[in-house]
């Protein structure tokens, strides 16, 4: 793909990269946090290594073969704790800067159906469950309707990994029982002692979902304070899911991205 889609991908990816990076959202801070959006000719953008999310300009952006990106995860001869030839193999991929060492997350996030955008930050609230011996709570039921609506009836919670090809095989097998389970992949994954990735059809369901998870971290933080959580009961979670009205206001969500 060439020519004004991907111009148009590009600043829509570093639109989002700012927003998601803005310090009044406490959402990350120095190098933390990566983005990614699929360009729909079997490649991808992603945040290049260290680079600031609430700075970053399109030269910050790499492209990659997606095919490429996922046969390193499945790649045998690479070991999960050779960060150096984990990190040759990408540079051979592209030209320009180094990718984002969560470059394999990423892929495996585009390669799910309806998933066309990606945004990986490190709340403060989430993390602070995430850093604690509750974070299974976070994916234990849904505490309030909207939470639904945005963030879906099931949230995946992957154990902690280090970043780079262990989390990313982490997530690939999360994801995979995920599916086997609930049939479908979902919008919103826990990533414990580390962070979020919301995954979107555009950045405006990557925005929504990123910070109803951030409001039910909270809302969850305060009900375990002054006692135990109370979830929603399964099977109101999944009318709320599936009725007519809540799937037209989740796709009027979707429709609320930044021009």
């Amino acid at each position: 793909m060439t020519g004004p889609n991907v111009a148009e991908a590009r600043r829509g990816l570093v639109r989002l990269s700012h927003q998601l990076g803005d310090p009044a959202a406490d959402l990350a801070i120095l190098g933390e946090g990566n983005t990614s959006a699929a360009l729909g000719d079997g490649s991808f953008l992603v945040k290049a290594s260290g680079a600031t999310l609430g700075r970053i300009t399109e030269d910050d952006l790499v492209r990659l073969d997606h095919a490429e990106v996922l046969a390193l995860v499945d790649d045998p001869t690479l070991d999960d704790h050779d960060v150096a030839a984990l990190s040759a193999r990408l540079a051979a991929s592209h030209e320009g800067k180094p990718a984002s060492i969560e470059t394999m997350l990423h892929a495996l996030a585009l390669d799910l159906p309806g998933v066309r955008v990606v945004g990986h930050t490190h709340p403060t609230a989430v993390n602070a469950l995430l850093c604690s011996d509750r974070a299974a709570d976070l994916v234990a039921g849904s505490l309030f309707p909207d939470q639904v609506v945005v963030c879906g009836a099931h949230a995946l919670l992957v154990p902690y990994a280090e970043p780079g090809l262990p989390l990313a095989r982490a997530v690939r097998r999360g994801l995979a029982a995920h599916v086997d389970e609930h049939g479908a992949p979902p919008r919103l994954v826990h990533l414990a002692n580390h962070g979020i990735v919301a995954l979107g059809e555009n950045a405006a369901q990557v925005l929504a979902v990123t910070a109803m998870a951030v409001k039910a971290a909270r809302i969850l933080s305060g009900a375990l304070a002054v006692g135990a959580p109370r979830y929603l009961d399964p099977e109101t979670v999944r009318r709320l899911d599936t009725r007519a009205d809540e799937r037209h206001r989740r796709a009027m969500l979707s429709l609320r991205e930044d021009r």
